[in-house]
């Protein structure tokens, strides 16, 4: 019921307010999500948030309590005891529920994370010093290599007025919306780290070692990420831009990369 309650009210918000698919100034909750994994991690933030604030108000009163009526200023000596097997039994099945009631949908979101289903559409991610390289393995060019090219960040004198600094690159990565995507993610030198928010993923990129994520894109929309994995001395401009498009819109651009690639 409780987590009912968060996600209309989420749902609500969301629909009265502009979306943030980057970061903002002062920034202390979630960018909002864009894919189904995203969205089960802010709700079971929300669902969790009831059982601390619960808690955090007992203990907070329970320290009121034993300050104000057992000071020996007071009130009398109380009687001194050893043991309580109802005490202690009370302490130990109460916490035990509450671990089991935030435990079910926790692992049901860890595995949600896992699961995997046959792509439509496979993007490969190479991690560079320091840049990032994309590949398109489901299309081919006339040469026999796969449809690739590099992204790199855009200098602040050259970025135009409005965009954002250090995270706009000279070539973004565009996905078609509402499809299941494969995104591999290696690196050539060193461990990267592929992390877009707004998608919940956080992928590392290791040297010789490929690694997997799912992606399921539910709208349109720009996003912004950045590596996340302490790479060098340009860690921190290896900005990551992915651009959501419709089906259609997709296969508009990608045949015209295709066509000026060959």
């Amino acid at each position: 019921m409780f987590t009912l309650f968060f996600n209309t009210l989420s749902i609500m918000f969301y629909q009265n307010t502009i979306l943030c698919d980057a970061p903002e100034p002062w920034q202390i909750g979630f960018q909002d999500p864009a894919t189904p994994v995203v969205e089960g991690m802010f709700f079971f933030h929300n669902y969790l948030m009831i059982f601390l604030i619960i808690i955090g108000f007992f203990v907070c009163w329970m320290l009121y309590y034993v300050y104000k009526n057992f000071d020996v200023l007071l009130n009398a000596p109380v009687i001194k005891f050893t043991h309580s097997s109802l005490l202690e039994i009370i302490w130990t099945i109460i916490p035990a529920i509450c671990l089991l009631i935030v435990a079910i949908p926790s692992f049901t979101l860890l595995y949600s994370l896992d699961e995997l289903i046959d792509p439509l559409l496979t993007l490969k991610v190479i991690g560079h010093q320091w840049y990032w390289s994309y590949e398109y393995s489901d299309y081919i060019l006339m040469c026999g290599d796969s449809l690739n090219f590099d992204s790199y960040m855009i200098a602040g004198d050259d970025l135009m007025k409005g965009r954002f600094r250090l995270l706009e690159v000279d070539n973004k990565v565009f996905l078609p919306i509402l499809s299941h995507i494969r995104v591999l993610v290696t690196a050539s030198d060193v461990i990267h780290s592929w992390a877009i928010p707004s998608f919940g993923i956080k992928v590392d990129a290791c040297p010789g070692r490929l690694s997997q994520a799912s992606l399921f894109l539910k709208r349109e929309g720009i996003y912004f990420g950045q590596c996340s994995e302490i790479c060098g001395v340009n860690h921190g401009f290896m900005p990551i831009v992915v651009e959501g498009l419709p089906g259609t819109q997709f296969i508009k651009w990608i045949s015209e990369k295709l066509v000026s690639s060959n």
